[in-house]
């Protein structure tokens, strides 16, 4: 078994992290946030999502987040559309890489998006057709990879139809969601086995949610499988508004212990990760999620 010697973090926390959150996160906090987690050395952070602020009340400062980030050397700034509108606001806005979601679930696709999965990946082909004419890169999450709350297990191969669907299409990169957490390392190998027939492997990302406390064994046995970019949200902030009880995704810290304990670089420093996830939840009114966090906090005293 050889582990990739290198990983890319792609921290969601600005976005997935703070999108559900009930009580309105300023501008100026979000924007902290984003210029805390370049210094601790993430390079891709999700910065926003250009979404109907009906739905998602947190993202309706989209546009007035990206004129406030100041541009960073090395740095990106991806950003979640869901249509051809949420793109034009989002070309409108300045940005260079956006994210496309599709799901793995008929079912969580009619309730989280209000459309199938093959209406939705209709609906993706002209966003992803007028991004790759501006020049702008276009990855594409699949959701409830590992299993859905309505559906239950969700199979390899209809995941692996969805990923190849959105890798024709033109998205550079496909970051597979186990949205609500039931994942378990077998089964993560198994997804990531019959995934990678159709997406080359380098071209695969792990996005982990840890409702169950498998998220972290499901990056090792990602990593075992030659995947070597992650999702993951500082604090272990957000969470799933479909997904009844799914806590959050991996926390930044909890993977970046992992990472250092295998001897993979990943270009973060952890020290200041710990402090931003304890001034972030500060922020929100609450302790971090991560093990970590707590952890390297408590040991300070």
């Amino acid at each position: 078994m050889t582990l990739p010697k290198k990983v890319r973090l792609v921290e969601v926390g600005p976005r997935d992290g703070l999108q559900n959150e009930k009580h309105p996160v300023s501008t100026a906090t979000k924007l902290a946030l984003i210029g805390r987690l370049i210094d601790c050395g993430l390079t891709t952070i999700e910065a926003t999502a250009f979404v109907s602020p009906k739905w998602v009340p947190q993202m309706a400062d989209a546009a007035q987040v990206m004129a406030g980030l100041a541009p960073r050397e090395g740095a990106s700034f991806p950003v979640l559309v869901p249509n051809e509108k949420g793109l034009e606001a989002a070309l409108a806005a300045g940005a260079s890489e956006v994210a496309v979601f599709a799901a793995a679930s008929e079912t969580f696709s009619q309730k989280n998006i209000n459309c199938s999965i093959k209406e939705s990946l209709e609906r993706f082909k002209p966003v992803i057709n007028k991004a790759k004419e501006a020049n702008v890169k276009v990855r594409g999450y699949v959701s409830c990879v590992l299993g859905c709350p309505y559906e239950g297990e969700i199979a390899p191969l209809a995941v692996a139809e969805v990923a190849w669907a959105l890798f024709e299409m033109g998205c550079h990169e496909i970051s597979l969601g186990d949205t609500v957490g039931f994942g378990t390392p077998e089964k993560t190998k198994e997804l990531i086995e019959t995934v990678a027939r159709r997406v080359p492997i380098r071209k695969l990302a792990g996005h982990f949610h840890d409702t169950y406390g498998m998220a972290v064994a499901n990056v090792y046995a990602a990593l075992q499988m030659g995947v070597n970019v992650f999702d993951t949200s500082v604090g272990g902030l957000g969470g799933c508004p479909d997904a009844k009880g799914a806590p959050g995704n991996v926390a930044t810290e909890d993977v970046v212990w992992l990472l250092k304990g295998l001897g993979i670089d990943c270009g973060v420093d952890l020290d200041r990760l710990v402090d931003t996830a304890a001034w972030i939840c500060g922020e929100l009114g609450r302790a971090p999620a991560s093990k970590v966090a707590q952890a390297l906090l408590a040991r300070r005293g």
